[in-house]
């Protein structure tokens, strides 16, 4: 069989523009490298990335769209600001200026529109509205254009878009689903699993070429060996914990399955930055101007 290559993008907020810019530096060594990818996977602004790239966008567009729009899209209006301190309950931002920048950069096209670029975008459904005696419950949720029975080729891309970036706390819930980072923010091994199955990417795991990028690692830790804390101590680390945990076992899993048919590219931030940092753009263009692209680029000229 042919080599099948996936391109995969990591969930992070903000920090998408530091995705957008190493594919940007990337393909100025490797022209049109995106464009023969089989398969674009992404999570939450990877999703977004991963989804503008497929209908064509170039990726001197897409930092352009963080750029222009990051500050825009996580600014909280004065009345904001009093509902969610007075009532402690609410998301950190609204989500009406995402949505409208999501529709104009979409508008009405579908997941087949996309075609022939295949797509996979993580988000979780708060409720599969089941009819009794099926159980009524949340559940994981990928949307993706392959044909078949699952398909969702119907669905508007600005709509996947939105509901994979629908992250708990900081923005609404987008049509029943919430941001897919909470099961995947590192969508590599959920991309590696569709490509295998045998109704949709029907490929073998030995012809799979798969490069994974990511937002930038937070340098953090926890000092303490035998810490004793509940949930007050827990409550503002969890998150970013289970996050980076999480994107940390689908590392671990794809490095196992492909050996060196697999690229992670997931620098090290100097300092951290917050997925909700708007102030901190420059930062993130001078940071990702900074990584050293040498390895990455060798594997992509001889795999990818």
């Amino acid at each position: 069989m042919a080599t099948y290559r996936i391109l995969a993008l990591d969930g992070g907020g903000i920090r998408g523009l530091y995705t957008a810019i190493l594919l940007q530096r990337l393909a100025e060594e490797l022209p049109g490298f995106t464009d023969r990818a089989d398969l674009l996977a992404g999570t939450s602004t990877g999703g977004i990335l991963a989804l503008g790239l497929a209908r064509g966008i170039s990726i001197l567009a897409l930092v352009a769209l963080y750029e222009n729009n990051g500050s825009e899209i996580f600014s909280r209006s004065v009345w904001h600001k009093t509902r969610a301190l007075v009532e402690l309950v609410g998301p950190k931002y609204n989500n009406k200026d995402l949505i409208k920048i999501m529709q104009g950069t979409f508008g009405d096209a579908t997941l087949n529109d996309l075609l022939p670029r295949h797509v996979l975008i993580p988000t979780f459904d708060l409720d599969n509205e089941a009819q009794p005696p099926a159980p009524r419950m949340w559940k994981a949720k990928f949307f993706h254009n392959f044909a078949g029975p699952d398909s969702d080729g119907d669905q508007k891309v600005a709509d996947v878009a939105l509901r994979t970036s629908a992250a708990p706390t900081y923005f609404p819930v987008y049509q029943g689903f919430v941001d897919g980072g909470v099961i995947a923010n590192n969508p590599s091994m959920a991309a590696v699993a569709q490509a295998l199955d045998a109704g949709t990417g029907k490929q073998q795991l030995d012809n799979l070429r798969l490069f994974s990028i990511g937002t930038g690692i937070t340098p953090a830790y926890i000092a303490g060996d035998n810490l004793d804390w509940g949930l007050a101590q827990w409550a503002p680390k969890l998150a970013g914990v289970m996050l980076e945990g999480g994107m940390g076992v689908a590392d671990y899993e794809c490095a196992r399955l492909l050996g060196n048919n697999y690229f992670r590219l997931a620098p090290v931030l100097p300092a951290p930055i917050p997925l909700d940092s708007s102030t901190k753009i420059p930062s993130l263009v001078e940071y990702a101007n900074q990584v050293d692209l040498s390895a990455a680029v060798a594997w992509l000229e001889a795999n990818f």
